[in-house]
C-alpha cells in the first residue's frame, strides 16, 4: 500500500492542526465551517472511531471463511475448480443453491452477541462491507439478491443498540473497481465503464438516500461511496467525477447532513487536498487510507523496527491533509500466509510460494503452523503486539482506526477476536506494553 514519507519531526509544528476539523484557509473557510457544524452530521473533529471491519459476511472473501470454498474442493492437492470469489460462488451453484447457503451464511456469521462483544471490547465504531449486487444487478449477474440490506439493517440496529457508530461501505462495484475478491469478481477491472457506471450511480444514490434519512443519521455517521478504487488503472478523472457525484447527490440534490467517505484510491497523502474542500464550499468529507505491509516481498521482508517506523509515519502523514482522515483497514499482519489471503490458487510471497508475472517471491520464513497461535514463538508474538500499538498510537493522532477485520474462521492476524483473546490486541485498548514507539 502507498504511504507517506513524511520525517515525525514535523509532529511538533503540526498539532494545531489536528484539533481543526478540517484546515481552514481563509475568514470565508472559517464562517463556512461554523456554519457547517451547526448542521446534524458526525463532527470527525474531536472524535477518535475506535473499530472493526464486519468482513467476509455481506461479501464473501475465501480467506475470511474458507469453509464456505472448501465445500466445492474435488483434490487434496490443487485449488483448481474452487471459485475465486462470490460472483463464480453463485455462478457455480446456480441461484438456488448459493441462495440456500448464502441465507445460512448471513443469518449466523455476525449475530447480535458479536455486537455487544464489540462494545464491550471498548470499540466505539464498525465499517460494513456490501457489494451493489445487494440492491441491483446487472443482466448478466449469477449474484444472490434481495437479502443483504435486510442484514444490514439490522446490523446498524444492533450497533445503535450497544452504541457502536457505523459506515455503510459499498465494497464491490459492476465490473469491479480493483480486481480484488473482496470486490465480488476478481481480475476484472471494468467499473468505469459506461454500462456499469450508470449501475453504480443507481446504487450510490439508493444508498445516499436511504442512509443519510433522519432516522439513521445517529449511527450512521458515513457513507463510503466505494472501497479501494484501483487509482493506478482506473481512469483518475472519472473516479473524481464520481465522487463528486456521490457528494453532490447527497449535499445538493438530497439536501442531507451525512458525511462522505472516499477511499483515497491508493493515492498520495494530499492527493485529494483540491477535491470536496471547505475552500471550496463543500465539507462533510473523509479520505479513507489502507495501510497494509503484507502484500509484496519486499515490505514482508522489514525488519519489526522498520514496519513500526512505516506505521508511524502512516500516522504523521495525514496531520496535514486537507480532509478528515481515517486509517479505514489495516491489521496485524506480518506474514501473507493465511490461506488465500492473496486469492484462491495463489500461495505466500513469506515462504517463496507466490507465483505471479508482475511480482517476484523469495522465501523469508515458513508458514508451518501460522495459524496455530500456540505455536508462535516469543519473538513473534512480541513483534505482533508491538506493531499493533504502533499502529493504534499512530492512527489515532488524528480520525481513528478500523481493523480488518473483527473475526475470521482461522486465520490469526487478521482477527480482533483472537488478537484480544490472545493478549496481542490491548485490552483495555488504551493499555501499552511498548508506550511511547512513534515518539509522539
Amino acid at each position: 500500500m502507498i504511504f507517506s514519507t513524511l520525517l515525525l519531526a514535523l509532529w511538533a509544528g503540526l498539532q494545531a492542526v489536528v484539533a481543526q476539523p478540517l484546515p481552514a484557509k481563509g475568514a470565508a473557510s472559517a464562517q463556512f465551517l461554523h456554519e457547517a457544524n451547526k448542521k446534524r452530521y458526525y463532527d470527525y473533529s474531536s472524535a477518535v472511531l475506535r473499530g472493526v471491519n464486519i468482513g467476509g459476511w455481506l461479501v464473501l472473501e475465501p480467506f475470511i471463511t474458507p469453509s464456505l470454498f472448501e465445500s466445492f474442493r474435488t483434490t487434496d492437492s490443487s485449488d483448481a475448480g474452487i471459485p475465486v470469489d462470490e460472483y463464480h460462488f453463485c455462478q457455480a451453484l446456480g441461484y438456488e443453491e448459493a441462495e440456500s447457503r448464502l441465507v445460512q451464511h448471513w443469518s449466523s456469521w455476525y449475530t447480535e452477541v458479536d455486537f455487544k462483544n464489540m462494545a464491550a471490547s471498548g470499540l466505539n465504531f464498525v465499517r460494513i462491507p456490501i457489494g451493489y449486487w445487494a440492491f441491483q444487478t446487472l443482466d448478466s449477474d449469477p449474484y444472490v439478491t434481495g437479502h443483504q440490506e435486510g442484514y444490514l439493517d439490522q446490523a446498524i440496529e444492533w450497533a445503535g443498540k450497544y452504541g457502536l457508530k457505523v459506515w455503510v461501505d459499498v465494497h464491490g462495484m459492476p465490473g469491479s473497481q480493483n480486481g480484488f475478491d473482496n470486490s465480488g469478481l476478481r481480475d476484472s477491472y471494468a467499473f468505469l465503464e459506461d454500462s456499469n457506471l450508470a449501475v453504480a450511480k443507481q446504487v450510490i444514490q439508493y444508498v445516499l438516500e436511504k442512509y443519510s434519512r433522519d432516522e439513521y443519521l445517529d449511527t450512521v455517521i458515513g457513507i463510503e461511496l466505494v472501497n479501494e478504487p484501483l487509482g493506478p488503472v482506473l481512469d483518475m478523472q472519472k473516479l473524481t467525477e464520481f465522487y463528486e457525484f456521490g457528494y453532490n447527490y447527497v449535499r445538493n440534490e438530497l439536501g442531507r447532513n451525512q458525511v462522505v467517505i472516499l477511499h483515497d484510491a491508493f493515492q498520495a497523502y494530499h492527493y485529494w487536498d483540491s477535491e470536496l474542500t471547505v475552500d471550496e464550499g463543500d465539507w462533510g468529507v473523509v479520505i479513507d487510507h489502507h495501510h497494509y505491509q503484507a502484500f509484496s516481498s519486499g515490505e514482508l521482508a522489514r525488519t519489526i523496527d522498520e514496519k513500526i517506523s512505516v506505521a508511524c509515519e502512516w500516522g504523521s502523514g495525514v496531520l496535514s491533509e486537507a480532509h478528515w482522515t481515517v486509517a479505514g483497514e489495516w491489521s496485524a499482519a506480518l506474514t501473507d500466509c493465511p490461506k488465500w489471503l492473496n486469492g484462491v490458487g495463489f500461495g505466500a510471497r513469506y515462504d517463496g510460494t507466490w507465483s505471479t508475472s508482475t511480482d517476484s517471491s523469495y522465501y523469508i520464513g515458513s508458514c508451518e503452523n501460522n495459524d496455530d497461535f500456540d505455536s508462535w514463538s516469543d519473538e513473534r508474538k512480541q513483534n505482533t503486539r508491538k506493531y499493533i500499538e504502533a499502529q493504534l498510537d499512530a492512527f489515532e493522532l488524528r480520525g481513528g482506526w478500523v481493523f480488518w477485520c473483527y473475526k475470521t474462521e482461522s486465520t490469526v492476524e487478521w482477527d480482533f477476536q483472537r488478537l484480544a483473546y490472545d493478549g496481542m490486541f490491548p485490552q483495555p485498548l488504551s493499555d501499552r506494553q511498548y508506550p511511547n514507539q512513534c515518539g509522539f
